[in-house]
């Protein structure tokens, strides 16, 4: 059965490659804004391109951020990249314009600690043991990355109870930055996978496997 994703169209996001890797990744993919229709799809992709604050902004216009809480509640997987995963986190700072984010993970999007920004191109990540997201992805693997903003610590740990903490993968540019999370159903990576050849194709055939 192939797998049905809604690719959420709030104005920010290359949709027709991000469309593109999906499909070739086995998923029936429609792009839309509309409410209903990416509440209730089997799974939801949250791109973006672009300045953390012009995401919000965008992505408040067509209610996301109620649609991500509302499907995280019920259990629903949602994957964001690139911007579509800086605005899970509690805040953006960039340019000193301080912007509230989705808040599904604590924490603040800052300026990379580097001497070349953006930081664009090819870059490897350290993946969890246990990582589902990263299954049948080699160590060295490298994936594609463009961005001048970053989470440059994780504030969210298990606590105690039988709820497993966030699988957390790391990069480093400059120092070390959130390169992707697994959290229960909300998954994201700061890279692009559909940009990533094949190593980005088997992280969104990982994805899409997980809907089933």
């Amino acid at each position: 059965m192939t797998e049905q994703v809604v690719l959420l169209d709030y104005g920010s996001g290359n949709l027709r490659s991000a469309q593109r890797a999906l499909e070739r990744a086995g998923a029936e993919v429609e792009i839309t804004s509309d409410f209903d229709t990416a509440l209730n799809a089997e799974g939801l992709l949250v791109p973006g391109v672009g300045a953390f604050s012009a995401c919000m902004e965008g992505l408040r216009a067509v209610r996301g951020d109620r649609i991500i809480g509302r499907r995280l509640a019920g259990g629903r997987p949602v994957l964001g990249i690139c911007v579509g995963m800086q605005i899970l986190f509690s805040r953006g700072v960039e340019f000193d314009v301080d912007t509230e984010g989705c808040d599904e993970w604590p924490g603040s999007v800052t300026r990379l600690q580097a001497e070349v920004l953006p930081h664009m191109g090819w870059n490897t990540v350290r993946a969890p043991a246990d990582s589902q997201l990263f299954a049948g992805v080699d160590d060295d693997a490298r994936f594609y990355f463009v961005h001048t903003y970053g989470v440059q610590s994780w504030d969210l740990d298990s606590d105690g109870s039988s709820i497993a903490a966030p699988r957390v993968t790391w990069a480093d540019h400059g120092g070390p930055f959130v390169a992707a999370v697994e959290n229960g159903p909300l998954w994201a990576t700061q890279f692009h996978p559909e940009k990533s050849g094949d190593v980005g194709a088997q992280l969104l055939s990982n994805w899409i496997g997980s809907l089933k």
